[in-house]
């Protein structure tokens, strides 16, 4: 047990001053530094901003004078080559779009997230995907594992109305070596 806790603080001494450099690092970038839940020290990475189909964003500029429509329906004037396929059907659009504020998402409990923390929307029900994505191992990640970081969002791998991964065309197998052509 002892060892465990100086392992721990070790760890700590050496990631910390590291994790100081690399968030004032960001900062400069101008990306987002993110918090994750490291159960051994608080790391912070910064995360690619999201992308958005031309021209939709922000959606204020078309939906600040509307009026909230909350009833579930097909849509039929706008928006309408979104097919919303997530959990079979389950949800609809303002589940996870904010009413009010049309440029943030919202969370089950009500509050508002911006774009660039959609991670913790989808972390909502795919917790497990979430806690690997913090760790490294879900999702594309690039820098160095003792500098800074950048982690890209759930959005840049998985169309959030429809997740699954398309299926991809196989390439070619490789030439054998000394062979040319066929």
């Amino acid at each position: 047990m002892k060892r465990r806790i100086t392992l721990t603080l070790l760890m700590m001494l050496v990631l910390l001053p590291a994790l100081a450099a690399q968030a004032s690092g960001s900062a400069r970038s101008g990306k987002q530094a993110v918090t994750t839940n490291l159960p051994t020290s608080v790391v912070s990475v910064s995360v690619a901003p999201p992308t958005f189909s031309e021209g939709i964003f922000p959606c204020t500029n078309c939906h600040a004078e509307m009026k909230p429509d909350l009833k579930r329906r097909e849509l039929q004037d706008e928006h309408t080559a979104i097919v919303l396929r997530h959990a079979a059907g389950q949800f609809w659009c303002l589940d996870c779009h904010h009413p009010e504020n049309r440029d943030r998402l919202r969370r089950t409990t009500g509050e508002g997230l911006p774009f660039t923390e959609s991670y913790r929307l989808c972390g909502q029900c795919h917790g497990k995907k979430l806690r690997d994505w913090e760790i490294g191992s879900h999702g594309r990640h690039s820098g160095h594992w003792n500098g800074a970081k950048e982690y890209l969002l759930c959005t840049h791998c998985h169309d959030p109305h429809d997740p699954p991964f398309k299926a991809l065309t196989p390439m070619p197998p490789p030439a054998r070596p000394g062979r040319t052509g066929h």
